[in-house]
């Protein structure tokens, strides 16, 4: 495949960015995306240029580390995966394709592709712990959930924080990230304790570090790599409710 690549280079995060054109010639379309990006850096290499810089992990679709908006698309043309998992058989020959870090004000930009996500990371702090001392692993039968319920937890864990969800918001909001982490403990017993607590400094932390508001639009469950469901916001409306009326 023949490529023709717009891709925004930005040496820091107070320096003026823009796009820069890039021609990539032979690439497979079982390359991955990330692969596609190695090649291209490789090349820049031997000509002596700067590499691109972009964020990656496990490349298996868990870490959320490749973070990029592909073509007006978060993770890109394809549903259900990220990044690392699109590959350039999803492209045509002689495409050109464009792409950029997240673009949101509480993310901002590092380098090139590399934003800064330590804002999820302090949401995720201000959560806190449970406190219920859990011991080893309990028979499965033993477990006093129902299913229904572990299962809707567990969906709501499956969420990797990738950022994809406030990057395509057109508010930049985190309500998707924060309901699937408050949802993953309100349907469990153990995370019965500190509930209140939790919903109540998830959301204080949320707003204090700029993300933007909810007008239900469903972009964010729309392009979300784990199919994440809106109805996480609702539950943390819920219980952010909840905890609000028992001050």
């Amino acid at each position: 495949m023949k490529l023709k690549l717009k891709i925004w280079r930005q040496k820091n995060a107070k320096a003026k960015g823009g796009f820069e054109t890039y021609d990539l010639e032979g690439v497979s379309p079982d390359t991955s995306f990330l692969e596609m990006l190695d090649i291209l850096n490789d090349k820049l290499i031997r000509e002596g240029k700067e590499p691109v810089a972009f964020d990656h992990d496990c490349r298996e679709g868990i870490c959320g580390m490749c973070s990029l908006y592909i073509n007006g698309r978060a993770h890109g043309p394809d549903d259900e995966v990220t990044t690392c998992q699109l590959h350039m058989r999803k492209f045509k020959d002689g495409d050109t394709i464009t792409v950029e870090p997240w673009r949101s004000a509480a993310f901002p930009v590092i380098k090139d592709l590399v934003v800064n996500r330590y804002a999820f990371d302090q949401i995720l702090q201000a959560g806190g712990f449970i406190s219920v001392n859990t011991g080893g692993v309990p028979d499965g039968n033993a477990i006093p959930i129902g299913k229904e319920d572990a299962d809707e937890s567990m969906d709501a864990a499956a969420c990797i924080g990738c950022g994809a969800c406030v990057a395509t918001c057109k508010n930049g909001s985190a309500m998707l990230f924060v309901g699937a982490r408050v949802s993953s403990l309100a349907k469990l017993p153990q995370g019965k304790i500190e509930a209140a607590r939790r919903a109540k400094a998830m959301v204080a932390k949320m707003d204090e570090l700029g993300f933007g508001g909810c007008t239900n639009t469903q972009a964010c469950e729309a392009e979300c790599p784990k199919s994440i469901s809106i109805a996480h916001i609702a539950r943390l409306n819920r219980e952010f409710l909840c905890a609000k009326l028992g001050d």
